[in-house]
């Protein structure tokens, strides 16, 4: 009988804290879900901590709801982390082979990639992922994975990934004080691509957009790597926000008439229609018009890809992705938000559901689980290879950053 084992995937978000357990047969690739946790996220704004205990309660609750689905304790977990304190930059990396017949070596990998860390960021700022776009032997581009070659001079061309180490640290203790250990951290940008895409859309060029909360996060992938990431400070909060200023209602009675009625399309809606605002709460209770609220919601989630362009215009790929945009999170639901996207972005465009996982599908086919599974997919895929605490230089010994490295790097082969 084939052993399993077990993953978790936390996802911290300024809204909810989802957490996903799986479980992985040593004969299979593909995770079974057997555990979903879902709860309020009390503590948080902007993907940083703002009250230590009651982020602590909010992660017991989410964790303690998957276990009790899933009939088994949760002891570890691959973390997703988001918020606008992520940033990112490229990095180059170059060393000299010196081994008998110039042949590249595991070793001369390491060394590369060392070099690439040899970067200047501020010392409040932590090293969360370090991810190979691609190797240059000699004058030789495009290589994936060097090992076996023959050259006298490698390059590295990276892609780093940088939080807050302070809001690091802060989510860090409130995950321990919680009861579990943590296996790596993985930014909820790249977590939520993991979970949607193929291997032929990274190929082909797509970007991944993640409209969280607190905010939205970009990732572009072009020759099955990463090549850009980024975090926009504007969210689903900021729709909620200008509903209660505009219609002057609670924010409670916002965000449910944003779920319940909202639409990014107000040209189909008719003038006359109303919302009895009584129907759902007990403090407001005016009448407001449903083309009005429309119209609000238009022009922040326009807003949003117009800034999504502007970061794709920097890199040189405004309209230039040939498998388009890819939309996760709970943000991306409202009525609508394709065909703005689409328009805006002069892009193809879709809703990004989960995929590639067996198990309660019914309850997680929902791209606000995007991030959840892509970390248990993550785990599934780079389990006895990660890094422990992602790629931080200051602690970590190097011979676990470069074994997560090595993982990814092969992880991209076919």
């Amino acid at each position: 009988m084939s052993k399993s084992r077990l993953i978790a995937g936390l996802d911290i978000g300024s809204s909810r804290i989802r957490t996903v357990v799986a479980t992985l047969d040593e004969k299979s690739s593909v995770p079974n879900i057997i555990g979903v946790g879902v709860a309020p996220s009390f503590g948080l704004r902007k993907g940083g901590v703002i009250d230590v205990e009651e982020t602590i309660n909010s992660i017991s609750s989410s964790l303690e709801d998957a276990e009790r689905m899933a009939g088994e304790p949760i002891n570890h977990v691959f973390l997703g982390i988001g918020g606008t304190h992520l940033a990112s930059q490229d990095s180059k990396g170059v060393i000299a082979i010196s081994h008998s017949g110039n042949e590249i070596a595991e070793d001369d990998v390491d060394r590369v990639l060392e070099a690439a860390q040899a970067v200047s960021i501020p010392n409040n700022r932590r090293i969360l992922r370090i991810i190979p776009k691609s190797f240059i032997v000699d004058e030789q581009k495009g290589i994936k994975y060097p090992v076996g070659m023959t050259g006298i001079r490698l390059e590295v061309e990276a892609h780093l990934i940088t939080g807050l180490a302070p809001a690091v640290k802060n989510i860090e203790k409130c995950v321990h004080q919680a009861g579990v250990d943590i296996d790596d951290i993985i930014p909820s940008g790249l977590a939520s691509a993991e979970a949607v895409l193929s291997k032929r859309q990274k190929e082909l060029g797509v970007v991944v957009i993640d409209v969280g909360c607190g905010g939205t996060s970009i990732s572009v992938f072009e020759e099955g790597t990463t090549l850009y990431t980024a975090v926009i400070p504007v969210g689903g909060e900021n729709v909620t926000n200008d509903i209660a200023i505009g219609l002057r209602t609670s924010i409670d009675t916002a965000e449910k008439i944003k779920i319940e009625y909202g639409s990014c399309i107000p040209e189909d809606i008719n003038d006359r229609e109303t919302i009895d605002l009584s129907l759902l709460s007990k403090i407001d209770t005016q009448t407001v018009s449903k083309k009005q609220l429309s119209e609000i919601i238009q022009a922040r989630y326009h807003e949003i890809f117009v800034l999504v362009k502007d970061h794709l215009a920097k890199i040189n790929r405004d309209g230039m992705l040939p498998a388009g945009a890819i939309l996760t999170g709970a943000g991306v639901k409202t009525p609508g938000t394709v065909d703005l996207a689409r328009d805006t972005l002069n892009l193809p465009v879709q809703i990004g559901f989960p995929q590639n996982f067996e198990g309660v599908v019914d309850k997680i086919d929902d791209p606000a689980y995007a991030t959840a599974i892509g970390l248990a997919l993550w785990g599934a895929r780079f389990e006895g290879r990660s890094t422990g605490y992602g790629f931080d230089l200051k602690g970590v010994k190097f011979d676990k950053l470069i074994s997560g490295v090595k993982g990814w790097i092969k992880g991209l082969l076919p």
